[in-house]
């Protein structure tokens, strides 16, 4: 054993390993040899076990192992990566990996890593709605063209109403920010009413127009499109994009319009909010000021939103669409039994 730990030439292994005979013949704790050899407590017993069983030689070779499993054949794991992408069988509505497994007789772990490399998740799915409006095309065509190049001495406004906002109070006082720990706030809550914001969006500017009011009617809008009204220069055609919304189409609305030559409503298609630029302030407000706080009384939520309108429009950008119409037609004519006018 001296000669083992002597020799320079041979490898650390072989040198611990005597060193642990050495060190046992000493009759000295297993946890001593351990921290003296630079090795687990494991790996003492294991090679205290070998070295009584097996003599010397025992040391100075690796012991023989049990062939490890086969690799997965890259047809087996097409095989996989194309059952994951059916039906999986019985009243179950996608696979998961055990359920995979099992079939195919291979463990969890494979069956994840073989997920991983083709980026299969089985357990997730995305929603979409689909837009049925016949004049769909034309519609993108017509609001994407006053976004993208609005005609010269308008005005182009993004209108819709965010509604049913909750003046919402906690019941208690979360805990603050700190390192390595989120802020909090209570589950529950009491509620102190609701308001609804009117907000138009000026698109060559950035700035915005809004109202809190307590309903959310036809008379509510026209009172909004007057007070959008006097805030627009004279002289200036107003094209304003708005959603298909009862209110926006009631007969008295439309009567308002009739008397205000100037302006131009532009009704985006059904199912398809997401084309109204003024949908990205109400995000925006939701984050930033509505979804966290607290609020004792509906003035003061009312009083907050006009705050934060006020520090939006001191800095206030234009705001750019960067997608042209048919980029964004040319994805639902992809889909099956795609029509659009």
């Amino acid at each position: 054993m001296t000669a083992i730990i002597g020799d320079r030439n041979r490898p650390l292994k072989h040198v611990q390993r005597a060193r642990i005979v050495l060190l046992s013949g000493e009759r000295l704790p297993v946890q001593v040899i351990a921290r003296m050899t630079g090795l687990s407590r494991p790996s003492v017993w294991r090679w205290q076990c070998r070295f009584a069983e097996k003599g010397v030689d025992v040391l100075l070779r690796e012991p023989s192992r049990k062939p490890g499993r086969a690799p997965v054949s890259a047809a087996e794991v097409q095989r996989i990566v194309a059952l994951t992408c059916t039906e999986p069988p019985g009243a179950v509505t996608h696979w998961t990996g055990r359920a995979m497994a099992k079939p195919v007789g291979l463990s969890l772990r494979t069956i994840q890593r073989i997920w991983e490399a083709h980026r299969l998740q089985p357990h997730r799915i995305r929603t979409f709605k689909r837009s049925n409006d016949p004049a769909f095309a034309a519609k993108v065509e017509d609001i994407v063209g006053l976004y993208m190049d609005p005609p010269m001495h308008a005005v182009v406004l993004s209108i819709d109403e965010k509604s049913q906002i909750q003046a919402l109070d906690r019941t208690q006082p979360g805990l603050p920010l700190k390192p390595g720990k989120c802020g909090t706030m209570t589950h529950d809550y009491k509620r102190n009413g609701t308001t609804t914001l009117f907000a138009a969006l000026n698109v060559l500017n950035g700035t915005v127009i809004g109202r809190c009011m307590p309903k959310h009617r036809h008379q509510e809008f026209i009172t909004f499109l007057n007070a959008v009204e006097r805030a627009v220069p004279v002289g200036k055609v107003v094209h304003a994009i708005v959603d298909n919304d009862a209110t926006h189409k009631h007969p008295k609305v439309l009567e308002w319009l009739s008397d205000h030559p100037r302006w131009v409503f532009h009704f985006t298609p059904t199912s398809a909010s997401w084309l109204n630029a003024v949908e990205s302030f109400f995000s925006i407000i939701t984050r930033k000021r509505l979804r966290r706080g607290v609020f004792t009384s509906v003035s003061q939520l009312q009083d907050e939103i006009r705050r934060f309108i006020n520090e939006h429009n001191g800095s206030a950008k234009p705001f750019v669409w960067t997608k042209p119409a048919d980029a964004i037609l040319e994805k639902p004519r992809r889909a099956p039994g795609a029509s659009l006018q």
